[in-house]
């Protein structure tokens, strides 16, 4: 059978559709296997504290599942509220995330930050990290029942580093509150991250600092630093020597609760691609004894709709709180 010249055309354009529609197909189905490349993980503090060597270590076992690169970057600036910033105004793709705590809430609570843990997508809480008081070796305190005696004793006011309005800040608040120390006979000093209040502490420029194992277990190790109590219900396994604040009579437990976000608008099956990516790196024995162990941290998992009832509780308690303790 002869075709026309036309019909031919017309034979060749109708193919033509057809390979260009499955072509689009098999671009869009490959675009629904997330991730497709390197994924960000913003830390809104700096190099060596706590959050940051923690995420890196989880994150060195979940980019297994993930298939792809985890690149962890640190943004510290305005009491993490730079980091934080930049993931909320991130694309809402699943390529760039938060890993943080309770300071996304503190920093709105003292009218720092316009945001809140409600302006993110909550991918997952992940571990709950136990808060170590902490001094220099020599100092003549030597446990943190000690401190109220110092204050007493002292013709100049102790000096305390926190981070302005992150946990270590709110922790020292509600050290005073259940010691009985007025903010008026103590000087906070503060610093932008941790690592340069563990210099200022190994330097004797200040008295105190809340730290934990993954920021200062090392020094606790050689001695360079001393814990004055852990801040949790009951010993760690790191630290069995050192008592609890509640053993030594202040009723306080206190942990930084660290989780990952992304932007808000982020597709539901790339949350739970994350979550299921978090939760096969917790499930790795080695890092489940790093994190209790070295880390001095508490595996606390909960994903999406679990995570997300959670920051709404914490945050209602944050409330009376920071307005009873001044935290400002």
């Amino acid at each position: 059978m002869a075709y026309s010249c036309r019909a031919v055309m017309r034979y060749c354009f109708i193919i033509s559709l057809l390979v260009s529609f499955l072509l689009v197909m098999a671009l869009a189905v490959a675009d629904d296997h997330y991730p497709q490349r390197e994924i960000t993980v913003v830390i809104p503090f700096g190099l060596g504290g706590a959050t940051d060597v923690l995420f890196r270590d989880i994150f060195e076992t979940a980019q297994t599942y993930l298939g792809q690169p985890v690149h962890v970057v640190n943004m510290p600036g305005r009491g993490a509220i730079r980091g934080a910033q930049y993931v909320r105004n991130a694309a809402p793709d699943g390529y760039t995330l938060l890993g943080s705590h309770q300071t996304i809430d503190l920093a709105y609570l003292a009218g720092l930050a316009s945001f809140s843990h409600a302006d993110f997508a909550p991918v997952s809480l992940l571990i709950r990290t136990v808060n170590i008081p902490a001094t220099y070796a020599g100092h003549v305190v030597q446990q943190a029942s000690d401190i109220e005696a110092l204050i007493h004793a002292s013709s100049t006011p102790p000096m305390f580093g926190v981070i302005a309005n992150s946990t270590d800040h709110l922790f020292w608040l509600r050290f005073f509150e259940q010691s009985g120390i007025s903010l008026s006979d103590v000087q906070l000093v503060r610093f932008p991250d941790t690592a340069s209040q563990v210099e200022a502490l190994l330097a004797q420029e200040i008295d105190f600092a809340m730290l934990n194992l993954p920021s200062a277990g090392s020094l606790f190790a050689s001695g360079a630093l001393v814990p004055l109590a852990v801040a949790g219900s009951e010993r760690l396994p790191g630290l069995p020597d050192v008592l609890t604040l509640r053993e030594q009579g202040i009723d306080l437990v206190h942990t930084t609760d660290r989780g990952i976000f992304a932007p808000a608008g982020t597709p539901p099956e790339t949350l739970a691609i994350l979550a299921d990516a978090l939760a096969y790196a917790l499930a790795s024995a080695s890092l489940r004894y790093r994190i209790t162990h070295e880390y001095g941290s508490l595996i606390d998992y909960r994903m999406l709709s679990a995570y997300s009832d959670y920051l709404d509780e914490q945050f209602h308690e944050l409330i009376p709180l920071t307005e009873r303790v001044h935290f400002k």
